[in-house]
């Protein structure tokens, strides 16, 4: 299969990580919640993990890709406090200041 389309997301946070297994076919998350989170990647997509904190899919559909890369994103979506979560490697998250003190 030939990769046309990638997306790459980047997971940031203390102690969020992400594996695959089955050769790129499932792709599990630690993302601080008290189970880890399971995609069971479609046909048209496949997933890498370079390090523990950036995900890659690849395919030859851009709509799948990105579909698939858009439902990973949506379990932990950018925190615009602090910026944890899970974002797109292009993406800029403009922090907002907390509460200000007196």
């Amino acid at each position: 299969m030939e990769a046309k389309f990638f997306r790459f997301l980047k997971v940031v946070g203390v102690g969020f990580k992400a594996r695959t297994e089955s050769a790129g076919r499932q792709l599990f998350l630690k993302l601080g919640y008290s189970h880890e989170v399971e995609f069971a990647v479609p046909p048209a997509v496949r997933v890498f993990c370079f390090k523990p904190n950036i995900i890659c899919c690849t395919g030859i559909d851009k709509e799948r890709v990105h579909q698939f890369a858009g439902a990973v994103r949506g379990c932990k979506p950018p925190e615009v406090y602090k910026g944890k979560g899970i974002l797109y490697l292009d993406e800029v998250i403009k922090l907002k200041p907390g509460k200000k003190s007196k």
